[in-house]
């Protein structure tokens, strides 16, 4: 047995307490940065780059008729610009039609607010014309052109063997004066225009016949349709269509108070 004192252990360091095992902290993941396609994709468009509508065509439209009665256009440009604007895709490409006529305040693509105290239209709603393309051709077979069509300055028809009937009592008139150049090989061409409008024009028949009703319109303003061509073993007959008149809207898209 062991009596002897015991040891002292004032002389051994200190045991250093555990550590407890803790995971560090994961720094968050950057967000990934939006490409520009993701970026433009769901940002806001601009009313430039907007969808242009007929009605938007139509309001320019009618301000170049308004520029051109007023002497601000020649008939060149009036042309080039109704033109474009019966082409424009976006409103950004109306605003440049008008920019440079000071008298015109800038067209506004904004719709009104809806007033429920408005009396609302009770007739039917017309419709916008429809565009068509400057020539019409008919071989071995017919074409017709009627209703509310926009007819240019220039129109081509060419009948072989084959018919065309053009009506122009609905159609809207997008310049003053409106030339009808007509082909009739073995076929025929019947052309009709509202009984207030001017219609002049002759042509040439050669084994057929070229037949323009002439008249002049009571109204200086009147558009002016002229039919000139030939007809070879056909015929051509251009004239007024009685009980339908040109109407007064169409007037005042010409420019004309």
């Amino acid at each position: 047995m062991d009596n002897s004192p015991p040891q002292d252990d004032q002389g051994q360091p200190p045991v250093p307490a555990p550590v407890p095992m803790t995971r560090p902290e994961a720094a968050p993941e950057p967000r990934p940065t939006p490409t520009p396609a993701q970026a433009s994709a769901h940002a806001p468009v601009a009313e430039a780059e907007l969808r242009a509508s007929d009605a938007d065509r139509e309001r320019v439209a009618e301000l170049l008729r308004d520029a051109y009665a007023e002497g601000r256009l020649d008939v060149d440009e009036h042309a080039e610009r109704i033109e474009a604007a019966y082409a424009a895709k976006t409103l950004g490409d109306l605003v440049p039609l008008t920019r440079d006529l000071p008298s015109h305040r800038p067209v506004s693509f904004e719709k009104p607010p809806v007033d429920a105290s408005a009396p609302r239209p009770t007739g039917p709603v017309q419709l916008p014309a429809r565009e068509e393309a400057p020539s019409i051709v008919a071989i071995f077979g017919g074409a017709s052109r009627k209703g509310r069509w926009r007819v240019g300055s220039h129109l081509k028809v060419a009948a072989v063997f084959g018919g065309v009937e053009i009506d122009l009592s609905d159609a809207v008139f997008e310049s003053p004066e409106v030339v009808i150049d007509v082909l009739s090989l073995f076929g025929g061409v019947e052309i009709r225009v509202p009984e207030n409008v001017s219609l002049h024009g002759g042509g040439v028949g050669i084994f057929g016949g070229f037949d323009v009703k002439e008249q002049t319109a009571a109204d200086p303003y009147a558009p002016v349709v002229r039919v000139k061509g030939t007809a070879i073993f056909g015929g051509c007959d251009a004239k007024p269509r009685r009980g339908k008149k040109l109407k007064e809207w169409v007037r005042k898209q010409l420019g004309v108070d």
